[in-house]
């Protein structure tokens, strides 16, 4: 079949989110046809390049989310009013959403015990379905006449926008959004809402594909919405953070009024992509839940852990008695919610149990704010723990280290692991803890804080204490520490749990069955005809078509709706008796 795979700042670009899971889910599904359409964030992300793409890649298509883009149309008076319409619907739209209530369609089936409640939960699915409309009318504006990128930065945007904070039933952070609040807001709705405008959902883009599989939510999930809308092509989500969480965990700082608006939006985007999306499939339990609270219904839901290459991790599984029974190891990008300031403090409630205790720290930091907090850590640390020798003529060293893999000592991730028998994790902020499971495959006990999904990825396999408790997380570490025979039987189960739920052969055939399972039950859009006239059922399987370029390049195609490959007209069926007379002609 083939695949439309929708991506935003990841895949195929070399840098980027989910970029190593979509390669490894391109790779081992090859008897698929895949076509990817990519969204880019930065110009920095467009000049790294591509990945390598393996030979079921049939085409890429890219449009850019960071730099300014305008087709030159200059809107008429009619296009300029239905602008006006459908805008000004999606601006009232989210203004008159309460924060942190998106469930709208599944508030509206579900059973209400008061009047109340039941009048509260239509009003709100008559906002969803006005945002809906809204969003759908500005694609078929862009569709017909074009023109959307300048129209979404003009003062039309921003007046509506105004408009709706002021009008009566606004939520009361909207009404106290000044101008630059709303010029924010409008400058960041135009760069989620470029999708509006793209040329992908015809019958050579999206129009002629049998699924789009998108990677993530939000923006990368507008193209296989329209694709939907325009092109009946049934629509895959994969969330392995939901973005409405990832939004209200950045950017802390922003006015209240900011923050609303696009929390507005996002939430509202999620509940139209859960509706309109065949199945979902969370990365884990902790985005299901955060999937069901913006409306998602249970029946589509699907849990696909993310595949992890254990092949790299062998080597320190199948070792374990090889590491230094006395250290520490925690591996991972150095930012505030890896709270390495919490895991700090506890290693000197380590170090007065076990004296002889070493803490090793590999990981780089992620932008200038993680510069910072290093070197806000290596000053805490100086602090906490003086340089220690063991004689009076030796050069004395601090217990604990602050490292980068790619070194001599460090080659690889594997090795960092390797080279404690104790693996920590202390985040305050967490979506799927893909270093945890990495120590999983070497075999190693882990004690960690209960963030995102950390109890379900590790099940029973490690300890877990509450996070910001140096104490709680100390008095785990003491207990592995002292129990080598523990260690052990507890590195063990956490092996054998990630080679059964988390590596790649898994992830990709779970999907493969997710692929399959919606095709079944998906209309087929061209139709065949037996002698009587009458539809022929099952006529066109998705597997009917060939991956490769075996049809003239030049054939017209008129179906509406339709994929690339359809005929304009319908096509008899040969019935065998004819078939037998030809053959004997």
């Amino acid at each position: 079949m083939r695949i439309g795979l929708l991506t935003e700042g990841g895949y195929p670009y070399v840098s980027g989110e989910a970029g190593l899971w979509c390669d490894r889910l391109v790779r081992g599904l090859e008897q698929h046809e895949f076509g990817v359409y990519a969204l880019s964030r930065s110009e920095r992300q467009e000049a790294e390049g591509w990945v390598p793409l393996p030979p079921q890649v049939s085409r890429v298509r890219t449009a850019s989310l960071w730099d300014v883009e305008d087709d030159g149309v200059v809107h008429g008076r009619r296009a300029r009013r239905r602008f006006a319409e459908c805008y000004g619907d999606l601006a009232a739209a989210l203004c008159t959403t309460t924060p942190g209530d998106f469930s709208a369609y599944s508030a509206y089936s579900a059973y209400s015990e008061t009047a109340s409640e039941a009048a509260s939960a239509g009003e709100s699915a008559l906002e969803a379905d006005r945002f809906a409309n809204a969003l759908y009318g500005l694609a078929e504006l862009a569709r017909d006449a074009g023109g959307l990128p300048a129209a979404l930065r003009s003062e039309t945007a921003v007046r509506a926008l105004e408009r709706a904070c002021r009008a009566p039933g606004a939520h009361r952070s909207a009404r106290e959004a000044r101008v630059p609040d709303l010029l924010a807001v409008a400058a960041r709705l135009e760069r989620a809402l470029r999708p509006l405008s793209l040329d992908w959902y015809e019958d050579d883009g999206l129009g002629a594909v049998d699924l789009c599989h998108a990677a993530s939510g939000g923006t990368a999930a507008l193209p296989g919405l329209l694709a939907r809308h325009f092109c009946d092509v049934p629509l895959l989500v994969t969330e392995y953070g939901v973005r409405l969480r990832t939004h209200y965990l950045t950017d802390p700082d922003a006015p209240p009024a900011i923050r609303s608006l696009l929390a507005a939006f996002h939430g509202r985007l999620a509940a139209e992509t859960y509706r309109c999306a065949s199945v979902i499939t969370p990365g884990n339990t902790h985005a299901r839940r955060w999937q069901e609270r913006c409306g998602a219904d249970r029946a589509k839901l699907r849990t696909v852990h993310p595949g992890m290459d254990a092949t790299p991790f062998a080597e320190a599984g199948e070792s374990p008695s090889a590491a230094d029974p006395h250290t520490l190891v925690w591996v991972g990008r150095v930012e505030p919610a890896k709270d390495l300031v919490s895991l700090l403090h506890a290693f000197a409630e380590i170090r007065k149990a076990e004296p002889g205790a070493r803490l090793r720290i590999v990981g780089v930091p992620t932008g200038p704010e993680g510069a910072a907090y290093l070197v806000h850590c290596k000053g805490l640390a100086a602090q906490l723990f003086p340089d220690e020798a063991d004689g009076p003529h030796a050069v004395g060293r601090n217990p604990v280290s602050f490292e980068e893999t790619g070194g001599p000592e460090l080659p690889s991730r594997a090795d960092a692991y390797g080279a404690g028998a104790l693996v920590v994790l202390s985040s305050v902020v967490e979506g799927f803890p893909s270093g945890l499971v990495e120590a999983m495959f070497c075999g190693r006990a882990t004690v960690s804080t209960d963030v995102g999904a950390v109890v379900e990825a590790i099940g029973g396999t490690g300890l877990v204490v509450p996070p910001r408790n140096p104490r709680a997380l100390a008095e785990a570490c003491v207990a592995l520490l002292r129990d080598p025979e523990r260690r052990e039987r507890l590195g063990a189960a956490a092996r054998a749990r990630a080679l059964e739920l988390f590596t790649v052969e898994q992830n990709v055939a779970a999907f493969h069955g997710i692929y399959l399972e919606i095709l079944s039950r998906t209309p087929v859009r061209r139709v065949v005809l037996d002698d009587s006239g009458e539809p022929l059922p099952f006529a066109v399987p998705a597997e009917a078509h060939m991956p490769g370029r075996w049809t003239d390049p030049t054939a017209r195609v008129v179906a509406r709706g339709g994929p690339g490959w359809a005929t304009d007209a319908p096509v008899r069926a040969t019935s065998p008796a004819s078939a037998t007379k030809g053959a004997a002609r």
